[in-house]
């Protein structure tokens, strides 16, 4: 089995775990593209992207799907990204840790939707739980764990 070399490729406008990214990239010797709207900060190492999209409605997603291959590393919090991304064969996790995968990502649309549904209907209010040290490490150990896996994997 060949072992690949994955990217990491990152929604970052809002990205809470973008040190752990950056940590978990040095230690596997990855190349980190965080893509945003703006509001990037600049790096010296040459191992960080920092690619800065036109404000638009999904213009950072539409980079990301376009330029991530099969076996990449996706974080993002953004379900409909995250399904665009599975599609593609991206290992794609959450800020928490949670993978999105081919078996999980049909839920999670639909959770989505209906959490939509149900805030712009009034019935809840649009607040998500703060994010913990737990969500932190968790997030950690799911990164290292799917870097493992696509080292490991030969892509599609």
């Amino acid at each position: 089995m060949t072992e690949t070399k994955p990217s990491i490729f990152v929604d970052a406008d809002a990205c809470p775990v973008k040190d752990e990214i950056v940590r978990v990239a040095e230690r596997h010797d990855l190349v980190v593209t965080f893509v945003a709207n703006g509001g990037l900060r600049p790096s010296r190492d040459p191992m960080i992207r920092n690619v800065v999209v036109p404000q638009g409605a999904d213009a950072a997603d539409d980079w990301i799907v376009e330029h991530a291959r099969p076996n990449d590393i996706a974080v993002t919090a953004d379900v409909p990204l995250a399904a665009r991304l599975v599609e593609k064969n991206v290992h794609t996790l959450g800020p928490t840790g949670r993978p999105f995968t081919v078996e999980s990502i049909g839920m999670a649309v639909a959770m989505r939707d209906l959490k939509q549904h149900l805030r712009e209907s009034g019935e809840i209010k649009g607040y998500n739980p703060g994010f913990t040290h737990r969500d932190r490490s968790a997030f950690l150990s799911a990164l290292d764990q799917a870097v493992r896996i696509a080292r490991k994997t030969v892509a599609p």
